[in-house]
């Protein structure tokens, strides 16, 4: 089994964006998103999680999504349709040629796999993490703190949930015209569709973390789900290495 990620690789996705993902680890496949103004080595690799969930004998796949990481960054606002994300998704499966996998996501991540789920997406297993159900059924929420946080850089009290993200996106060198585009291309997800996800699901949350609403109404709502705490916020818990250990723990089933 590989014991680390490989290299960074890329693909077209449906409009001809490129985007990238790295992989580790051999035997079922799971897609993991990361979270906005994040990417795939900061939420997955560097704190140990994709490792913990390939010890797990699982191929863990991490993409980049479009405007992070090592994917293109456009700024022209045409790349960034409603949905983007989610056919980005099912591109990289084709592109994998995936048929027997799972998928899951931090935050933005997490709502990424509900927008696959609702547009045809069909995974054995669902983790959402980082993630409550408004998070899910109410985008705009988070969008327009987004919004407040990108369109006011540099005017942010020190210490404040905006400061804080503003500083993350510094730490990942983050791109805020693209990220700014990335806003643009969040969906809403109906209440009945997510009753309707049937698939065997995590729901893995901080303790402290209510930044996406209720991840026990998440779980509540779903009809095949349980709910682990793990310590933390939203900043703090994708840090931890309990949020790995739950994903592998959920996986290994």
């Amino acid at each position: 089994m590989a014991s680390s990620p490989t290299d960074t690789k890329y693909f077209d996705s449906f409009d001809g964006v490129r985007l990238a993902w790295r992989e580790t680890g051999e035997g079922r496949p799971v897609v993991l998103i990361h979270g906005y103004f994040s990417d795939a080595a900061t939420n997955w690799i560097r704190f140990g999680h994709a490792a913990a969930i390939a010890a797990a004998g699982r191929r863990v796949i991490m993409p980049d999504l479009r405007g992070h990481g090592e994917s293109d960054r456009p700024h022209d606002p045409a790349a960034y349709p409603p949905d983007a994300l989610a056919k980005d998704g099912h591109a990289l499966i084709a592109h994998l040629g995936l048929t027997d996998y799972d998928l899951g996501g931090y935050s933005l991540g997490a709502r990424t796999t509900s927008r696959m789920l609702a547009t045809g997406a069909t995974p054995g297993r669902i983790v959402f993490s980082g993630m409550g159900l408004e998070g899910l059924t109410d985008a705009d929420r988070r969008a327009n703190h987004f919004r407040r946080i990108l369109d006011n850089l540099g005017t942010h009290e020190r210490g404040s949930p905006e400061w804080m993200a503003e500083a993350f996106l510094k730490t990942t060198g983050g791109d805020p015209v693209a990220l700014r585009g990335v806003i643009e291309t969040f969906v809403d997800t109906p209440m009945a569709t997510v009753r309707a996800f049937a698939q065997p699901a995590l729901v893995v949350n901080g303790v402290d973390d209510a930044d996406n609403g209720s991840a026990a109404d998440l779980a509540a709502a779903l009809p095949q789900a349980r709910l682990v705490e793990v310590p933390g916020n939203h900043m703090s818990s994708v840090t931890k290495p309990e949020l790995g250990e739950a994903i592998a723990a959920f996986l290994r089933e």
